[in-house]
């Protein structure tokens, strides 16, 4: 007899967050590297580009921003295909929803401190607007439902599995 179904709301919510979130990082690693642009400009300007809108949040030293302009849109890429393929699914979810609420503690931040600025979130010139705090925060809320759902269905043995022999 099977303990639990295999369709539930936790797994419906930890395959969205899986795909929207590996889909929003993906893009947002490759537009960072592309600048939205074809032809696609050398990586070095696009990564120096990307430098411009991470120091205009204004809080990282300039090794700081270098660091993060030039790991980040690789570091998305690579954390976007490691929700989609699921290996070691609870660790990479955890840093996607760790990685999800600093992007939106700075955009809080700037956005409440005034800054006139571009998000960067897609290396387009995009405003930085209350939208974006909402855009962030439904993306934060997901991350966090999807990691937390992840580790409780991690503790329930798996619902196609045979019953446990006494």
């Amino acid at each position: 007899m099977m303990q639990s179904s295999p369709f539930n709301l936790r797994r419906a919510i930890i395959w969205i967050g899986r795909l929207v979130l590996a889909g929003i990082f993906i893009y947002a690693g490759y537009a960072k590297l592309t600048m939205g642009m074809h032809p696609r400009p050398p990586v070095g300007v696009a990564l120096s580009f990307f430098a411009l809108q991470v120091d205009s949040y204004q809080i990282l030293p300039s090794w700081g921003v270098k660091f993060v302009a030039n790991t980040l849109p690789f570091v998305e890429i690579g954390l976007g295909l490691l929700l989609l393929i699921g290996w070691r699914f609870r660790i990479w979810a955890t840093i996607v929803t760790l990685i999800m609420l600093g992007f939106f503690a700075a955009v809080v931040r700037s956005y409440a401190l005034g800054m006139q600025i571009n998000c960067g979130c897609f290396a387009t010139p995009e405003p930085l607007t209350i939208k974006t705090v909402f855009r962030d925060g439904a993306l934060v809320a997901l991350a966090l439902l999807m990691t937390i759902f992840a580790f409780i269905e991690a503790r329930k043995p798996h619902p196609w599995s045979g019953p446990e022999k006494a």
